[in-house]
């Protein structure tokens, strides 16, 4: 007979450093053929972590949330396998300047695994609600993208995907409304701050 432990799913934490651990290049497209096609949630997470954490990033994080951005709006419109162009999935996502970005994603998400629990199961794996999954990540990814250069205000949108998709992910609604309401609050940032640099070179003219 099975025990709960055999039956529990895999943590995303292990499946991740399960992953990075396998020799050879470690790209885009060999993340979604490990994890399979299906695998949006993860990939948002992987790909959201890098302008999510502030460290210098070498102008890779556009690159990333136009991405993201792509694969939302797939799953916004119903699309439930990833697709990509080829030279996007042969993009390498550990380099060395990367590889320090992986090892605190891993620790930010052993963290939350600690903590996060199913609740509100039921919710999860609808395609309606995957398609406001998508929606809310499609905004949250291009508040990201606009948010003013060098600002530091592409952070809270960013951990807002981030800690959303892991709680799509674990089926935990506390988590994933917590990755709204910090994405939430990286929007009013970009609005109110945004709003505020206009007025100032305005009154400059």
């Amino acid at each position: 007979m099975a025990t709960h432990q055999q039956l529990a799913p895999e943590k995303v934490s292990d499946q991740l450093e399960r992953w990075l651990a396998q020799d050879g290049r470690r790209t885009l497209g060999g993340l979604i053929d490990a994890f399979g096609e299906g695998s949006f949630a993860l990939l948002f997470v992987v790909l959201m972590a890098v302008p999510a954490l502030p460290l210098p990033t070498g102008g890779v994080t556009h690159v990333f949330e136009v991405i993201v951005m792509l694969l939302a709006l797939e799953l916004t419109l119903g699309r439930r396998t990833v697709w990509l162009p080829e030279r996007w999935r042969r993009l390498e996502l550990t380099s060395a300047r990367q590889e320090k970005f992986v090892a605190t994603l891993l620790r930010r998400i052993r963290t939350l695994e600690r903590f996060s629990r199913p609740r509100g199961r039921w919710l999860f794996g609808h395609r309606l609600s995957g398609s406001v999954f998508g929606l809310a990540v499609l905004g949250l990814a291009l508040t990201a993208f606009l948010a003013p250069p060098f600002s530091g205000l592409d952070t809270l949108p960013s951990i807002g995907v981030v800690v959303l998709a892991l709680g799509y992910m674990m089926a935990d609604i506390a988590l994933a409304s917590a990755g709204l309401l910090i994405g939430a609050l990286g929007l009013a940032s970009v609005i109110f701050l945004g709003s505020i640099a206009v007025k100032a070179v305005k009154s400059v003219f």
